[in-house]
C-alpha cells in the first residue's frame, strides 16, 4: 500500500497472472484521505497494452474508488517472465462538486498547485515460475494516458462465430420447419385417401349383405314352394 496525503493506493505492485492469447485484469483500491473532493488520472509507459477503466475520476471526501487495469491478450511470452511496464497516479484536490467530466489535463498540472504522484509497477504471475524483481528506473518520463476502451478485436471474432452458427442453426430450423409441413401435407393425403377406400369398402360390404340377403329369401321362398 502506498499512503500519501490525499490517497492511500492498494496495491502498488499490480500482478497479472500471465496467460498467452488472453486478457488480464488486476484492481486497484485508491481511497481518499481527506474532506475534500480529489480528482485522479493515471498514466502508463505502455499505454497500449493495458486499459485503464475508470483512467480518470473523483474520489468523494472519505470514501473509495475502485480501478480495474486490464492487460491485452500477449501473443508471446516475456524474457524471463519480467515486464518493465510502469503506471503513474496522480492526484489533486478538487473543488467541491467535481464530477469525472470536469476533469483535465491542466488539474494536474503542478504549476496549478500540488499534484501529488504514486508509481505502480506490473508484475507477471507464472505458475512455473516466480517473478523476478524489476529494477526501479530513474527515469520518470514515459509516461502516457491511459486508454478507458478494450481492443474489439477478439469480441469481434467470437460475435462473427456466434452470427455464423446463429444462422446455420436458422437455416436449419427453416428446412426442418418445410421438411415437417411438407411430411404432415403427405400424411394427411395418405389419410384422405384411407377414408375415402374405406367409405367404398363399407358400400360395397352393405351391398353385398343385401344381395346374399335377398338371395337367401329368395331361395328360401323357393324351396319352401318346392315342398308344398
Amino acid at each position: 500500500m502506498s499512503t500519501g496525503e490525499f490517497l492511500n493506493v492498494d496495491p502498488v505492485e499490480m500482478k497479472f497472472p500471465f496467460e498467452l492469447k488472453k486478457q488480464i485484469s488486476c484492481s486497484l483500491q485508491v481511497s481518499n484521505k481527506t474532506e475534500s473532493h480529489v480528482a485522479f488520472k493515471i498514466k502508463t509507459t505502455n499505454p497500449k497494452k493495458y486499459c485503464v477503466r475508470p483512467n480518470t475520476g473523483i474520489v468523494l471526501p472519505r470514501s473509495t474508488c475502485d480501478i480495474v487495469v486490464t492487460m491485452q491478450a500477449q501473443k508471446e511470452l516475456p524474457a524471463e517472465m519480467q515486464c518493465k511496464d510502469k503506471f503513474l497516479l496522480q492526484s489533486v484536490i478538487a473543488p467541491a462538486g467535481t464530477n469525472p467530466k470536469d476533469i483535465t489535463a491542466e488539474m494536474f498540472n503542478k504549476d496549478q498547485g500540488k499534484v501529488e504522484e504514486c508509481k505502480l509497477k506490473v508484475v507477471y504471475i507464472s505458475p512455473c515460475q516466480p517473478p523476478s524483481p524489476v529494477a526501479e528506473e530513474a527515469d520518470e518520463g514515459g509516461f502516457s494516458p491511459c486508454t478507458n476502451t478494450m481492443d474489439n478485436s477478439g469480441s469481434d471474432v467470437r460475435i462473427n462465430i456466434a452470427k455464423f452458427y446463429a444462422n446455420s442453426l436458422t437455416a436449419k430450423l427453416t428446412e426442418g420447419k418445410a421438411a415437417a409441413v411438407q411430411q404432415g401435407n403427405k400424411i394427411r393425403q395418405e389419410l384422405d385417401v384411407l377414408k375415402r377406400d374405406g367409405k367404398k369398402s363399407l358400400g360395397v360390404s352393405i351391398t353385398l349383405v343385401i344381395i346374399i340377403g335377398v338371395v337367401g329369401l329368395v331361395m328360401g321362398y323357393l324351396f319352401k314352394i318346392k315342398s308344398t
